[in-house]
C-alpha cells in the first residue's frame, strides 16, 4: 500500500514552497513534485517585495541577493528620474534558483518531502484522493495543489480549461557584472505596450523585457541588445531566456475537487508591473490554509479560497489593470504625468514594498492620466 499523504504539492515556485512550508508547519504530510533538479535556474528578474516576511516565522536574509531602494526611470534612456526610498523598506534582489530551494528547504526542516526530478505525467481522482502519476511510479494525496507556473499541465488536467488571463511575453538576460550602485531601473519608451528592466544583484544583473498588453510583435532581442549595450553589456556574451508570464485578467474559481490553483498556475502575476513572486507566495500561503481547514473537516475551505484571492488579491489588481490599460496605450503622457511627479517613485516604491496599494492612487493616477490625454498634465 503507498502511503497517502495530506497534500500533494506539483512546482516548487514560490507559491509551491509556501504552501508546503505553512501546511507542514501545521502537522500535515506533504510531498513536493518538482520536475527539475533543485536549485535550478528561473528566468526572472527577482524583485521581491519585503513585505512578505511578514508571511514567515524564519530570516530570509540567505536566500537574498542584495537589497536596494534606489529607482531610476528613464524614456528611451533618457529623461530620467532618480529616486531614494528611503521611508520604504530596500526592496530584495533574489536569484530564483536560491530564492526557491530556500523556501522548499525551509518546508523540509517541517517535515514536508521533497521528489525533484520527479516529472508529473497525469492525475485520476480515486473516490476520495488524487493519484498523481509520474516516472516512478504512482503517488497518492487526498488534497493537491497545482503551483506547476504559466506553462505547466496540472490546470488543464484538473479541468480549468479557458482560464482567464493574459499570456504576456518576456525576455530576460543574465550579466555577470560587477555592481557598482545598486539600482533598481525601469525603462519606458523602448518597447510598446510594457518595460524594460535591469535589477541588479550581487554578481551582475538580471536585465530584461516584458509586454503586459497585446499589439503587434516587437523585436526583443535588439531593443534589449541596444538596452543592454547602455550598461556596458553585450547581450552575445549573456544567457538569454524566453517565457511567457500569466498576468491577472479577472476573478475565477481555482478551486475543483479537492484541488487549487496557486501562483502563476492561478494567474495572480500583477497586470501593471508583472510582479509574480509576492502574489505567488500569498496564494501560496492561503492555498495551505484552506486545504488545512479542509482536512479538518470545512467543506466550504477550497470555495472559500478562491473568495479570499478575488476579495485580497483580485481586488487591487482590478485596480492595477485599469492602470496599465491607460499608462501602455500612452505611455510618454504616463512617463510625463506619473512617473515624472515628484511624488511618483516613492509611490512606486511603496507599491513595490507593499507598503501602499493601486487601490490607494489608482483614482487619481488614473484622472491625471485622462486629463493628460485631453489637455496636458492636470493638477492636484
Amino acid at each position: 500500500m503507498t502511503a497517502m499523504y495530506d497534500c500533494i504539492i506539483v512546482g516548487a515556485g514560490p507559491a509551491g514552497g509556501t504552501a508546503a512550508y505553512h501546511l507542514a508547519k501545521r502537522g500535515r504530510s506533504v510531498l513536493i513534485l518538482e520536475k527539475e533538479a533543485l536549485p535550478r535556474y528561473k528566468p526572472c528578474g527577482g524583485g521581491v517585495s519585503p513585505q512578505v516576511a511578514e508571511w514567515f516565522d524564519f530570516d530570509f536574509t540567505p536566500a537574498i541577493s542584495l537589497k536596494t531602494n534606489a529607482l531610476r526611470f528613464t524614456w528611451k534612456l533618457e529623461d530620467p528620474v532618480e529616486a531614494q526610498l528611503d521611508k520604504t523598506e530596500p526592496i530584495w534582489m533574489v536569484r530564483r534558483d536560491l530564492f526557491d530551494h530556500f523556501l522548499v528547504q525551509q518546508a523540509q526542516t517541517q517535515g514536508a518531502e521533497l521528489r525533484d526530478r520527479t516529472e508529473v505525467s497525469g492525475i485520476e481522482f480515486k473516490s476520495d484522493h488524487w493519484q498523481v502519476n509520474t516516472a516512478t511510479g504512482p503517488v497518492a494525496g487526498r488534497y493537491l495543489i497545482a503551483a506547476d507556473g504559466a506553462k505547466g499541465s496540472m490546470a488543464k488536467w484538473l479541468g480549468f480549461k479557458d482560464r482567464k488571463r493574459r499570456l504576456a511575453g518576456a525576455l530576460e538576460a543574465e550579466a555577470a557584472a560587477q555592481v557598482t550602485s545598486p539600482q533598481v531601473h525601469f525603462e519606458f519608451g523602448m518597447v510598446k505596450n510594457g518595460y524594460i528592466w535591469n535589477f541588479p544583484k550581487a554578481d551582475g544583473y538580471s536585465i530584461g523585457i516584458g509586454t503586459f498588453r497585446g499589439g503587434e510583435p516587437q523585436d526583443f532581442k535588439s531593443i534589449l541588445t541596444e538596452y543592454a549595450a547602455s550598461f556596458g553589456i553585450d547581450l552575445k556574451t549573456t544567457r538569454q531566456y524566453g517565457h511567457p508570464i500569466a498576468l491577472w485578467d479577472g476573478d475565477q474559481p481555482l478551486h475543483t475537487q479537492n484541488a487549487l490553483l496557486a501562483g502563476e498556475a492561478a494567474c495572480v502575476v500583477d497586470p501593471m508591473t508583472a510582479e509574480g513572486i509576492r502574489p505567488s507566495i500569498f496564494s501560496g500561503m492561503k492555498a495551505a490554509e484552506a486545504i488545512d481547514q479542509a482536512l479538518s473537516g470545512n467543506g466550504n475551505a477550497l470555495e472559500h479560497y478562491t473568495e479570499i484571492i478575488a476579495k485580497e488579491w483580485g481586488s487591487e489588481m482590478l485596480w492595477a489593470q485599469r492602470l496599465a490599460s491607460v499608462f501602455y496605450r500612452i505611455p510618454g503622457i504616463g512617463y510625463k504625468v506619473g512617473v515624472k511627479r515628484p511624488t511618483a517613485p516613492e509611490r512606486m516604491g511603496q507599491i513595490l514594498c507593499g507598503e501602499l496599494r493601486y487601490s490607494d492612487v489608482a483614482t487619481r493616477a488614473l484622472k491625471r492620466l485622462s486629463g493628460g490625454l485631453i489637455g496636458g498634465p492636470s493638477g492636484s
